[in-house]
């Protein structure tokens, strides 16, 4: 009796087994989405360091992938340091838009997380962009950051460097730097 309930044991899950082999695996569509959906380049920027009173300013590209127009309503941010604009004409499918961020890093330190979320009519849903990196101390000596907005003279050997409203002078002789805060 153990012996034939065992064998019915055995040849049950061996159909079991031989039946999910033969079945093929459903395969996704790969075709555009039903309805407007959006698809971006990158999803986070991660824009280094900063200096505090800093301005990062980054453009999110995406493309309406689905086969309706795409609309976005609005945009929230985490905070108020960060000012989005987008495109405001509905992104027809196959064409593409963008989403332009500034961070205004003043009155934050450490590293920042910004996240901004775009309200739209796509299937999906809402969905999310983030500007991350750090925002360091400001001090009187000034560094290149990608907020820093330079004019250089070749002739002069000098550089301005505007950070938080303040002009930096700097003059470099061949052994020395010199630096004044205005």
């Amino acid at each position: 009796m153990k012996k034939t309930l065992l064998l019915a044991l055995s040849l049950t899950a061996a159909a079991y087994t031989a039946q999910a082999q033969a079945t093929p695996p459903v395969a996704k569509a790969v075709g555009p989405v039903a309805g407007p959906s959006i698809t971006f380049e990158e999803s986070k920027f991660d824009f280094g360091s900063v200096a505090q009173g800093g301005i990062v300013d980054h453009t999110f590209k995406f493309k309406n992938t689905g086969t309706a127009p795409l609309i976005i309503s609005n945009i929230g941010v985490s905070c108020g340091c960060t000012t989005p604009d987008w495109t405001k004409a509905p992104v027809l499918p196959g064409k593409t838009g963008t989403i332009s961020a500034k961070f205004n890093s003043a009155g934050k330190i450490g590293m920042q997380n910004k996240v901004l979320t775009i309200e739209s009519n796509a299937v999906g849903g809402s969905t999310t962009v983030a500007l991350v990196g750090e925002v360091k101390e400001a001090s009187t000596t000034a560094s290149a950051t990608p907020a820093a907005h330079a004019e250089a003279s070749a002739s002069t050997g000098s550089t301005a460097i505007k950070d938080n409203g303040k002009k930096i002078k700097t003059k470099t002789t061949d052994s020395k730097l010199k630096a004044k805060v205005k």
